[in-house]
């Protein structure tokens, strides 16, 4: 039985949201700030979390890169297009915007829950630097740097491809169903991001574009 954390201190939706889901057999837990939530996550680990952005104390912006190997729905009553995207960067599973459909929401948690837990519990070595998926981070010249979900799904498959170039197609192909984010555009930015994450931990750099192709570890 999968155990939702509620993150949201509106006390009418939170309660709805708790009947619904125990009528649908899930455990609930409840938590009304961001400071609540993160004393509670020191002791829990819920399979799911849907998050509130505008909490008393912590904000659920400021919550959300602290939350770590747990996916996370945010449910906001922003809509702006930027906001969502920024929220995905940093580690959002996915987004609903209220006021929502209670059923489509359903539907977002089961989709949510389906994704193999074990699939990032791994660590992966490569050129000196080892990335440690199940905490978002990568470990390089003795220092520590942490990626979102994004950079983390691109890099390890540019590990596992250690001195051979991927095509930009490939990784979008490869990557897309677990970071929905990404796309043609995005890509080149999120490329520039690892490298510059990598650079500051050993100083080297990394990541090499091969012309008409896509990129290598190098």
């Amino acid at each position: 039985m999968a155990h939702i954390l509620i993150i949201d201190d509106d006390i009418h939706i939170g309660n709805m949201l708790e009947e619904v889901l125990h009528s649908k057999g899930y455990l609930v837990s409840r938590a009304y700030s961001g400071t609540e939530a993160l004393l509670l996550l020191e002791n829990k680990k819920p399979d799911l979390i849907l998050l509130d952005l505008m909490l008393p104390g912590l904000s659920g912006e400021e919550l959300l890169p602290k939350i770590n190997d747990t996916p996370v729905i945010v449910v906001s009553a922003k809509a702006d297009v930027a906001d969502k995207v920024s929220l995905l960067l940093n580690g959002a599973s996915d987004y609903i915007t209220k006021p929502f459909d209670v059923n489509e929401l359903l539907a977002r948690i089961t989709v949510a829950l389906r994704k193999p837990k074990t699939a990032e519990s791994d660590s992966i070595s490569a050129c000196g630097i080892t990335l440690h998926s199940d905490t978002l981070t990568v470990s390089a010249g003795g220092n520590e740097v942490r990626l979102t979900r994004t950079e983390c799904a691109i890099l390890k498959l540019l590990m596992i491809n250690e001195g051979s170039a991927v095509g930009r197609t490939t990784i979008l192909d490869k990557i897309s169903y677990d970071t929905p984010d990404c796309t043609e555009r995005s890509l080149k930015q999120h490329i520039s991001n690892i490298r510059k994450k990598l650079m500051t931990a050993d100083g080297i750099d990394h990541i090499e574009a091969v012309y008409g192709i896509g990129f290598k570890l190098k």
